[in-house]
């Protein structure tokens, strides 16, 4: 049985999450998780995001933005230069990134799905060795088919699944997280929806609705006793989607509100973090390859884009939260045992400082 989301439990958020309030509410979004939970030192896994679904191919317009280059997310110097997205993407370890990638291309060859001679796959990484044995490259070509061929749209699973399984987040258990947002009809009714691989924090930055959560609750962090108690050691990466029409310009700039959403739950993006963060719009088909070889787009006017700022701050926010609340405490690697943030305690929290929502 799943955990109660942020919403839930009452947590102040802001706007309207769409049905699922899951990125799969962007339509033809569909996403697959493979999760590795095995032994002792096993703790890892691999989250596929099929833009358009598994069984359409048609590249999609994309931006991206790095806000501290710690980690990888391979492809993106195409995505740059060339304002496209060309096939799925790939969330998993720092040491699973490239069989993850290989594996990619593998499964556009097999559905002849590669769309110029080559293949330049998006994989991106968080740093799973505190629980899982991230040396033993545990994930190998089959997880990431699983993860491929199983994808779906609706309602997702969140905590520890696909390639967050073995993440932490301000010190507590963290992982795979989602959240979106519908617009109203005023601003264009448009879906925004964002998933969030967490891996980030010391357990004092903890900030939830505006309270200090984690000074509240110092017990049990793993490492903020230790010899570098304020040195950032995490990553988080972002993936948003919308069915709004931009372009791969305005996607970058959607992409960077991911650095507010961070900042709202109490992360400062230090040295050792990759945070990383991209975004792409499921309008315009065709456009990579239109007939006559000239595409007509649709594209929002800025001057009209400020509420999808605002979701994409929001949607962030919320599913870094989600995937903090999803989470199991886990023990793995060492005998590491990283424990789950408390819901009771958060809820006393809110309630102290007035800004606990009425059931």
């Amino acid at each position: 049985m799943s955990k109660p989301c942020a919403r839930e439990l009452g947590i102040p958020l802001e706007g309207t999450p769409g049905t699922y309030n899951a990125i799969t509410d962007a339509p033809g979004v569909e996403v697959g998780y493979t999760t590795r939970i095995e032994g002792e030192t096993i703790r890892t896994g691999v989250t596929i995001i099929h833009p358009r679904g598994r069984e359409n191919y048609d590249p999609v317009f994309a931006g991206w933005f790095p806000l501290n280059g710690n980690g990888e997310l391979t492809g993106a110097a195409w995505i740059e230069e060339g304002g496209f997205l060309e096939g799925p993407i790939g969330l998993t370890n720092s040491h699973s990134v490239g069989v993850v990638r290989d594996t990619i291309i593998d499964w556009q060859v097999k559905h002849d799905a590669i769309f110029q001679r080559w293949s330049l796959p998006v994989v991106a990484e968080t740093a799973d060795g505190w629980l899982n044995d991230m040396n033993g490259f545990h994930i190998q070509p089959e997880h990431v088919f699983q993860a491929l061929d199983s994808a779906q749209g609706g309602p997702l699973a969140e905590g520890s699944v696909g390639g967050g399984t073995g993440m932490l987040g301000y010190e507590f258990k963290a992982g795979t997280g989602t959240a979106s947002q519908q617009l109203p009809h005023k601003f264009g009714g448009y879906l925004l929806g964002a998933l969030a691989q967490v891996n980030f924090g010391r357990r004092y930055q903890l900030t939830v609705a505006g309270v200090p959560v984690g000074s509240h609750i110092p017990e049990g962090a793993p490492f903020s006793q230790g010899q570098h108690p304020l040195q950032e050691q995490g990553s988080l990466v972002i993936i948003f989607a919308t069915n709004a029409p931009l372009l791969p310009h305005q996607l970058k700039r959607i992409a960077r509100r991911g650095a507010l959403g961070m900042a709202r739950t109490g992360g400062l993006a230090g040295n050792g973090s990759g945070d990383l963060f991209l975004a792409f719009s499921t309008a315009n088909p065709g456009a990579a390859r239109p007939e006559g070889g000239v595409a007509q787009v649709q594209t929002l006017a800025n001057d009209l884009i400020d509420p999808l700022f605002n979701a994409a701050a929001y949607a962030a926010e919320e599913a870094i939260l989600n995937a903090l609340l999803a989470a199991e405490t886990m023990t793995g690697r060492d005998g590491l045992t990283v424990p789950a943030l408390p819901h009771d305690r958060l809820q006393e929290l809110l309630r102290r400082y007035n800004r606990l929502s009425p059931a």
